[in-house]
This record gives C-alpha cells, sequence and structure tokens, in this order.
C-alpha cells in the first residue's frame, strides 16, 4: 500500500476518533448540565467541568447493572424496586451502589456487599443474621442484568445464585421523598408468592425484559441449598436498626 494511503487512512481514523470524542464530550457535558440544573447557577460552571475533567475512578468501575427488589427485613409488604452498580472489588467480595432506577437523577437509596458461600459460613453467627440468599432472586428471574444477552447473563448468575448479601438502604423512598430516618436493613425474597407481582410486571414493561422468561431460561441453573444462618426473617423473628441515645465519650 502506498504512504499517501496510509495517510489517507490515519486521518480517516484520526477523524473518525475526534468526531467520537466530540459526542462523547457533548454527551458528557449535557448529562452533566442536566443533573446540575437543580444547583445554584454560581456552582454550575464547577459541576460542568467536574463532569468533564474530573476522574471518578470508584464510579467507573462499576460496570455491572443490576435490577432487583428488596423487602424491609422487618415488613415483606414494603418492597421496592433497587439498581444496583457493582464492582468485583476482590475474589470474594461485591460492593454495590443502589439507586431507584437507572437515570441521571436517580436517587441515591442504599448499599449492599455480595460474598460468596464460603465467606458466608466463615461469619459469626450474629453477622450472619443481617445476610440474605441469592438463590431465588436468581432462580425466579426477578434479578436480572438488563441489556446483556442472556447468554451471558446466564453464566453471570451461575456464580451469583450461591452468594449473600447484606443491604441498607439510606432513603424509604417508598414512604417519603426525602432520606429520613436512619438506614434500614433489607432482604430478598426465598419462594413463590412473596414478591408483588404488580411491580416485577410494570418493571418488566418499562426495562423491556420478561421475568417468567428469565425463569424459564435459568431452569438450568443448579439451586443450592442455603447455608444457615441466611434470611434470618424466615423463623418469625429479624433485626432493624433504631436510633439509641448514647453518652458521648472523651
Amino acid at each position: 500500500m502506498e504512504a499517501t494511503q496510509w495517510k489517507s487512512i490515519g486521518l480517516g481514523a484520526a477523524a473518525g476518533a475526534s468526531a467520537a470524542a466530540s459526542v462523547f464530550l457533548g454527551r458528557k457535558v449535557a448529562q452533566t448540565a442536566k443533573i446540575s440544573s437543580g444547583h445554584p447557577l454560581k456552582h454550575r460552571a464547577l459541576d460542568l467541568a467536574s463532569g468533564v475533567m474530573q476522574a471518578k475512578y470508584p464510579l467507573e468501575a462499576m460496570s455491572t447493572y443490576l435490577n432487583g427488589f428488596h423487602m424491609y427485613a422487618d415488613e415483606m409488604n414494603r418492597q421496592v424496586e433497587a439498581s444496583h452498580f457493582c464492582i468485583h472489588l476482590r475474589h470474594d467480595l461485591h460492593q454495590c451502589v443502589i439507586f431507584d432506577r437507572n437515570a441521571a437523577d436517580a436517587r441515591l437509596i442504599g448499599i449492599e456487599y455480595i460474598i460468596p458461600e464460603e465467606r458466608f459460613r466463615d461469619l459469626p453467627e450474629d453477622e450472619k443474621k443481617l445476610w440474605h440468599s441469592h438463590h431465588y432472586e436468581v432462580k425466579s428471574g426477578i434479578l436480572v442484568a438488563p441489556g446483556v444477552p442472556e447468554i451471558a447473563e446466564r453464566s453471570y448468575f451461575n456464580d451469583l445464585v450461591t452468594t449473600y448479601g447484606k443491604t441498607f438502604h439510606t432513603w424509604q423512598y417508598d414512604r417519603d421523598d426525602f432520606p429520613y430516618g436512619i438506614p434500614q436493613l433489607m432482604m430478598g425474597f426465598t419462594d413463590d408468592g412473596q414478591a408483588d407481582q404488580d411491580l416485577i410486571s410494570e418493571r418488566d414493561r418499562r426495562i423491556g425484559i420478561s421475568t417468567a422468561q428469565r425463569r424459564k431460561s435459568r431452569a438450568q441453573i443448579p439451586k443450592p441449598e442455603v447455608a444457615e444462618g441466611a434470611n434470618a426473617w424466615e423463623t418469625g423473628q429479624t433485626l432493624q436498626t433504631r436510633l439509641q441515645h448514647m453518652n458521648f465519650k472523651r
């Protein structure tokens, strides 16, 4: 190939990369502008500069997006949708931030830590009471990875089905449009008939998936035995957080 042809290809590639970067930058500016619209005018310049120029490594590393539902540890009828954004921090720990939905102006509602069964079995007995299993969430199709091809999703959930999560919600958005109160311990479903089907149907319609189809496609994922100590609410006694006055220590 002649040098002029290589030069032409190089210029074309550079132009393409430049155009892609411009589109990305433009989207980032537009998104930042939308989010910062609620800020005072004097802060918006900083918001725009921060959105474009600052690296946010912990957020950028959270590459896995999962959508599911939680219930309050002490009240099954209080169920909320939860959009998780997670990173596999190390071989025995995922960490996730949770929002009410996948949108630029979503409300930050909680956190979840996810560990494998081997790590869960080594926890102190009192600690185990804070954790829930993921076996039913995966097998039932309730927990999904929107936008990911089902074959890749199944591969991921083959591992996730044996894991355990500890979840606290910091915003009771089913009751208040403001983050009142203290973090609340949340749990996951463990059997049919527990999850609110209306909530699931509305979620499925909105994000374009079928929980029933996901359930069928995961039939071959082995159902694990749940380790003793998880899903404490099933015993009829559960834990929940509360405020307590303490003496201040100097």
